[in-house]
C-alpha cells in the first residue's frame, strides 16, 4: 500500500512535470486568479475582461492590441474537468441585453479558458510564426483567499482576534452575548455547538451585508455540500480557565478547536493546493468607495484585510526550473478600486491613490520577494455619463445614471475625495466613528443599455491598463 501510493505520487509529479514544460515550451498558459471583497463586481470583471479581449476596439491602453500582436482570440473548454466552467455567454447577455441588468455573482469556484493567437515581437518574432497563449481565468469567492490567512493560526490565536475584532460591531451583539455566557471548559455538548455556529454564521451575513470585508470562514456563508457538516459548525471563544483540567478533553473548547483544525484541513488546504497555488497572476477587487461611504472603521477593516490577501500569496518571480520543481508563485497581484465610475474622471487619481497607500507596507514585502504589485481605480462596466450642475452657486462635477432600484435617471455627486490619502487612512487607523468634515455619499447604478460597434468591447474605464498590467508581458512576447 505504502509502495502503491508513493508510486502514485511520482506518477503524479512526473505527469505534472511534464505539462509545465509542454506549456512552457510550446503552448504557455497563465493562469489569471480572480478575486474580490464584498459586492466588488468580481463576475462583470471577468465578462468585460473576455469580451473586451476578443473585441478589442476599447483596449488602446493594451500593448498587444495596439500593436496589432492579438490576432485572434477564441474560448475553448477550459483544461479541468472537474471545474464548473464560468458563465459568460449568460452574463454578457445579461449585460448587454435590450433590458440589461447586473449577472448573478457566482458562489463557488469556476473556470474559462481564453486562447490568444499571439505574434511575438522582438528576436522570437524572426524565430517563430504566431503562438497560441491560453489564458486560464480561475474565479472564486474572496471569502476563500481570506481562509488561507487561518493556516498560520491556532484556534486559541483566531478566538482572541475575531473576538477583539466584533466587539465594537453592532452586528455581533446577538452573537457576542452567546459566546460570553457560555462556558467553553464545560463538557461538548451538540446543541450548544450547532447554536453558536449558526449565531455566528448569522452575524457573518449581517457583516457581509453592512459592508464588513473579513467574512470568515468563508465556507460558512457558501457552504455548498457542506452544509452541516461539523467542519462548518465551530465559532471562536473566550479561552476558558486551565483549571478546569477535570472534564478539559471532552470540553466544548477542544470540540470547536478539534473542528476549526479540521476546517484548515479538509478545507483551506486542499484550496490551496488543488488552486491558489497554480496562480501566476492575481486580480484582487474591492469597493474602496463602499467602504469609504460606510466610514472610518470600514476603510480600517478593509485595509487589514487587503494585507492579509496579500501576505497569504507566495509572491515572486517564475523562473524555469522553480516552476518545474517549486511550484508556481505569483508573479503580479493587482489591487483595483472598482465603480470608479461613480466619480468623476477628476477624482479617479484619488481614489487609486488611497488604494495604494493601504496597501504600502503589503506592497513592499511583495515587491522585495520579487513580485510586482499595482493599485488603480477601474470600472469594467461604465454605466455612468459625466456631467456639471450648478449647486449653490458653484460648479459640481457629477455622473448620471439609471438608478438599479427604479431605473430613474439622476445625477450624483459621491463626495470630494481628499488629495492625501492619509486624510482617510489616519482617522480609520485612530479607530474614528464617523469623517469629521466629510461626507460621502453611495449610489447603485444599472447598467446602460450597450450600442457596440462591431470591433468593440463593453465600455469601461482603465480595464485595458489592468490587462496590460497582468498580461501585456505575456502577449507580446507569446
Amino acid at each position: 500500500m505504502v509502495f502503491g501510493r508513493i508510486a502514485d505520487g511520482v506518477a503524479w509529479g512526473v505527469d505534472t512535470v511534464s505539462s509545465t514544460v509542454t506549456e512552457t515550451l510550446f503552448e504557455p498558459v497563465v493562469r489569471l486568479g480572480v478575486t474580490g471583497l464584498s459586492r466588488a463586481g468580481k463576475t462583470v470583471f471577468i465578462t468585460s475582461l473576455v469580451a473586451n479581449l476578443m473585441d478589442r476596439g476599447r483596449m488602446p491602453q493594451l500593448g498587444a492590441a495596439a500593436a496589432g500582436t492579438i490576432q485572434a482570440a477564441w474560448l475553448q473548454p477550459q483544461p479541468d474537468v472537474t471545474l464548473p466552467r464560468f458563465d459568460y455567454e449568460a452574463h454578457l447577455a445579461a449585460l448587454s441585453g435590450p433590458e440589461p441588468r447586473w449577472p448573478e455573482s457566482t458562489r463557488a469556484i469556476s473556470e474559462l479558458r481564453l486562447s490568444l493567437r499571439v505574434q511575438p515581437s522582438g528576436l522570437m518574432a524572426m524565430m517563430s510564426g504566431p503562438r497560441t497563449l491560453h489564458l486560464d481565468i480561475v474565479d472564486y469567492p474572496g471569502e476563500w483567499l481570506l481562509d488561507l490567512a487561518l493556516l498560520g493560526k491556532s484556534y486559541a490565536q483566531w478566538s482572541r482576534e475575531t473576538l477583539a475584532r466584533l466587539d465594537p460591531r453592532p452586528e455581533a451583539a446577538k452573537y457576542l452575548a452567546a459566546a460570553h455566557t457560555t462556558d467553553a471548559g464545560t463538557a461538548h455538548d451538540e446543541a450548544t455547538a450547532r447554536a453558536l455556529a449558526q449565531a455566528f454564521t448569522g452575524y457573518l451575513e449581517a457583516a457581509r451585508a453592512a459592508g464588513w470585508s473579513d467574512c470568515t470562514p468563508g465556507r460558512f456563508l457558501l457552504p455548498g455540500d457542506l452544509a452541516g457538516a461539523p467542519v462548518l459548525t465551530f465559532a471562536p471563544l473566550p479561552e476558558p480557565e486551565r483549571s478546569k483540567a477535570g472534564i478539559w478533553r471532552a470540553s466544548l473548547w477542544r470540540e470547536m478547536e478539534k473542528r476549526f483544525e479540521g476546517y484548515k484541513r479538509a478545507v483551506v488546504r486542499p484550496f490551496f493546493q488543488d488552486h491558489f497555488a497554480r496562480i501566476d497572476r492575481q486580480v484582487v477587487l474591492a469597493d474602496l468607495l463602499g467602504a469609504i461611504h460606510a466610514g472610518p472603521r470600514a476603510v480600517e477593516d478593509m485595509r487589514r484585510t487587503l494585507a492579509e490577501i496579500l501576505g497569504a500569496f507566495r509572491p515572486g518571480r517564475n523562473a524555469f526550473l522553480t516552476r518545474l520543481w517549486s511550484g508556481k508563485r505569483v508573479e503580479r497581484i493587482l489591487f483595483a478600486a472598482t465603480k470608479a465610475d461613480h466619480l468623476h474622471h477628476s477624482q479617479h487619481p484619488r481614489l487609486g491613490a488611497i488604494m495604494a497607500a493601504m496597501l504600502r507596507e503589503a506592497s513592499d514585502r511583495a515587491k522585495f520577494a520579487g513580485a510586482r504589485t499595482e493599485a488603480m481605480s477601474i470600472a469594467s462596466l461604465r454605466t455612468t455619463v459625466e456631467e456639471t450642475r450648478t449647486h449653490w452657486g458653484r460648479p459640481v462635477d457629477c455622473v448620471r445614471g439609471r438608478l438599479a432600484a427604479t431605473g430613474r435617471q439622476t445625477a450624483f455627486h459621491a463626495g470630494e475625495l481628499p488629495e492625501d490619502p492619509a486624510a482617510i487612512l489616519a482617522p480609520a487607523r485612530d479607530g474614528a466613528t464617523s469623517w469629521l468634515d466629510a461626507d460621502y455619499g453611495k449610489m447603485e447604478f444599472a447598467p446602460a443599455p450597450l450600442t457596440l460597434r462591431p470591433g468593440e468591447g463593453p465600455p469601461h474605464i482603465r480595464l485595458d491598463r489592468a490587462a496590460e498590467f497582468l498580461i501585456g508581458d505575456r502577449l507580446l512576447r507569446g
